[in-house]
């Protein structure tokens, strides 16, 4: 299953917003980026990116429905995710995991210096304990779709990049299934290096784009 290419690139242009356009949590006290904000500093572009899933909503939304998954009515969308952000930021905090709000989506960028040894899809052995704490939370708050998306540096090509990157995307979806999330709600997609968040002409910035993210977007009753 492939993303349309229309969002290629998006995830960069959302990296370099930073903190602009952000509202603020009053309960946890998180900066996330509001809808209005997203939109006047990325355009169409980026905004595709919003609301896109792998294999398209009504293949998915198919699955989950086989698999006994209900949909969020629209008055609880913003609550239910606001409480699985409030989770999973608790379940992160002291790992190197950024938890992203873009409306009511999430996303969580896991770089690969945590994740995987270079070169490899194995994930590492510290961060299984991260990655039970992201699956329980992701159990538990079932009414969402879960991409895992891998992403690589400019090194070598994409005969190298792309498998790679898709196996470490695969790696993270088997992984979050054996710790109990449905298989039907995770699509795996795997960019190689094309959509860095950072310059690739440093280690630093290198370091920053090879990364796995997590997006959550909650199963609605519009589609």
């Amino acid at each position: 299953m492939h993303i349309s290419h229309r969002i290629l690139g998006a995830a960069a242009a959302l990296s370099l917003l930073g903190t602009a356009a952000c509202t603020t949590d009053p309960v946890t006290g998180e900066k996330r980026m509001s809808k209005a904000g997203i939109g006047a500093g990325l355009g169409a572009g980026a905004g595709a990116l919003l609301g896109t899933i792998v294999g398209g909503r009504r293949s998915r939304t198919e699955a989950i429905v086989g698999a006994g998954i209900g949909a969020i009515a629209g008055t609880a969308i913003g609550a239910y995710m606001d409480k699985q952000e409030r989770e999973l930021r608790q379940k992160t905090a002291g790992t190197d995991v950024e938890v992203i709000r873009q409306g009511d989506e999430l996303m969580l960028n896991m770089p690969s210096g945590i994740t995987f040894a270079t070169n490899s899809y194995e994930i590492a052995p510290p961060f299984r304990k991260t990655l039970d704490d992201v699956a329980a939370t992701l159990a538990n708050y079932n009414q969402t779709y879960i991409d895992v998306y891998g992403h690589t540096d400019s090194t070598g090509n994409d005969a190298i990049n792309l498998p790679l990157s898709q196996n470490r995307a695969q790696s993270v979806a088997n992984y979050l299934t054996t710790r109990g999330v449905v298989r039907a709600r995770i699509g795996t997609q795997g960019f190689g290096s094309s959509q860095p968040v950072a310059s690739n002409a440093t280690p630093e910035g290198r370091q920053q784009n090879r990364r796995v993210e997590i997006k959550i977007v909650p199963v609605t009753t519009q589609g």
